[in-house]
């Protein structure tokens, strides 16, 4: 099921931002707005488009599986729970001997002048 949701996920999003770019920009009524032509810059669009249907449809259909993406990953407390802890190692059987103490590398102090 969670791959299922994970796949219509991903083409519903590449078909979302297909048809996103594919729309014509909005951006010379707002341009209008300033010169005082465009009357419809804040009044009504008019009808959508078939391609702004789609889109608000795709729209759904994204926030749609996102939510039953959300709903199916709650159910998982973690990424890691599945994974078993590393085995411990044993000590070994013979003891190890001591090691001897590194020989020093700093020099005796200087006399102190007066």
């Amino acid at each position: 099921m969670r791959y299922l949701l994970v796949f219509l996920h991903v083409i519903v999003s590449a078909i979302m931002i297909g048809m996103v770019l594919l729309q014509k920009g909005k951006g010379a009524d707002i341009g209008a707005a300033f010169g005082g032509a465009s009357q419809t810059v804040f009044g009504p669009r008019g009808a959508q488009s078939f391609l702004a249907k789609l889109t608000t449809t795709a729209a759904i259909v994204f926030m749609i599986t996102s939510f039953g993406l959300a709903l199916t990953s709650a159910k998982k407390s973690s990424i890691m729970e599945g994974v078993k802890p590393p085995a411990q190692q044993q000590a070994p059987a013979q003891p190890m001997p001591p090691a001897a103490p590194a020989p020093s590398s700093a020099a005796p102090a200087a006399p102190a002048q007066k």
